[in-house]
């Protein structure tokens, strides 16, 4: 597979994903929910998160602060290694996987990088509440920012709530109480994560098989060439 081929998905990905986040920000209050083609099962639920993918929280400023440069490690390493499995002709499944992670991965780090500084209006930091506060309104393009560089929260929209019902009366602890299948909302990126880590984890044998067959065969026609430089000699 060759690198550009990489990058032009690395590219469909990151512009779908701002372009969906950016959308939704600019045009809608925090909280509102859109159904898409008028079904209960698939929604725009907009919510913004400090935090991981999918939602989830790791800690106050600090731990915000640590998530966003180890993301930006991991996608600074993430260049060099998909360079390097290109080059070295790993199999296109894997190549496919990596890229849908490192887009996933650079997709969420814009938001916590620059999102802070070019919006008016955004999820934040109270220090006298020690807390995340949201905001009232819909927020716009602006020079003064409601955060600073690596402090931007991220935008999450996509909500598949498929199965909405109650647990059995017999579960110990939770009967009756309400159950819903798929909750966690998310965006774009980290749908391509989850994508790439999932076929990644379903397909390992498959992926590694054929780089371990390449390997083989590079090895092995290694040798015959050389054996057959020493007969001639």
């Amino acid at each position: 597979m060759k690198l550009r081929s990489v990058v032009i998905l690395i590219a469909l990905v990151i512009l779908a994903d701002q372009a969906l986040k950016i959308w939704i920000k600019t045009s809608h209050p925090t909280g509102e929910v859109l159904r898409v083609f008028g079904a209960d099962w698939f929604r725009l639920h907009f919510i913004e998160n400090p935090g991981m993918a999918w939602g989830w929280k790791f800690g106050n400023e600090t731990g915000k602060m640590i998530l966003t440069l180890f993301r930006l490690a991991a996608v600074i390493f993430g260049t060099w290694y998909l360079g390097k499995i290109v080059r070295q002709k790993y199999s296109r499944g894997f190549i496919i996987c990596a890229g849908l992670i490192y887009a996933g991965a650079l997709g969420n780090l814009i938001d916590s990088m620059f999102y802070g500084m070019i919006f008016d209006k955004g999820l934040h930091y109270e220090p006298a509440l020690n807390d995340y506060i949201s905001y009232s309104g819909i927020a716009q393009f602006s020079g003064n920012g409601y955060s600073s560089f690596l402090h931007g929260s991220v935008v999450d929209m996509l909500y598949f709530p498929i199965i909405k019902s109650h647990y059995p009366a017999w579960v110990p602890g939770l009967g009756g109480e309400e159950f819903e299948f798929f909750s966690p909302i998310f965006n774009i990126a980290d749908a391509s994560i989850s994508i790439g880590v999932i076929t990644l984890l379903v397909f390992q044998k498959r992926f590694f098989h054929k780089q371990e067959e390449k390997e083989v065969q590079t090895v092995v026609g290694t040798n015959a060439e050389v054996s057959d430089r020493a007969e001639v000699l």
